[in-house]
This record gives structure tokens, sequence and C-alpha cells, in this order.
């Protein structure tokens, strides 16, 4: 099943399998970024009011806001 980035938990390991058609503006912001297809990450950090949220992916830290991390379809991985 796939979900929102945005709705992940600290400590959660995904793969990014798309992105949302509502969340177009961010889509080539976040390819330049390394959020491509396929690509596992880790939800490291989440801000008390949920923004914003620090994955670790490729071997850094990227912080994203609500609204970007909304854009990015992904499911979980055990």
């Amino acid at each position: 099943m796939y979900t929102s980035l945005k709705d992940f938990s600290v400590g959660d390991t995904g793969k990014i399998t798309g992105f949302d058609t509502a969340g177009k503006i961010y889509r080539k912001r976040l390819l330049a970024m390394g959020l491509t297809r396929g690509t596992e990450f880790k939800i490291t950090r989440l801000a008390p009011l949920g923004d914003p949220i620090e994955i670790k992916l490729r071997g850094f830290a990227l912080t994203l806001r609500k609204e970007e991390a909304s854009a990015i379809l992904a499911e979980l991985v055990q």
C-alpha cells in the first residue's frame, strides 16, 4: 500500500514509489534532490508540530516541509 511520506513516523524506513499529482509543483525539485523512484529512506527527525521532517537517504540528511513530503508517495519497508 502506498502512502504519503508525511504519514510516516520517526524510525520508519520506506521506499519511494512515485509522486502525488497534487504535488506537481514540487516534483522537479524533489527529483533534483535525489528523491527518485526506488530510493530507500529513513525518517530520522520530526518537529513537534510535524513540520519539517528530516529523512536520511543516499548517505545524507534532507529536511522537507510538510507540503513537499505530502507530494511523495512511498511504501513502508520492513
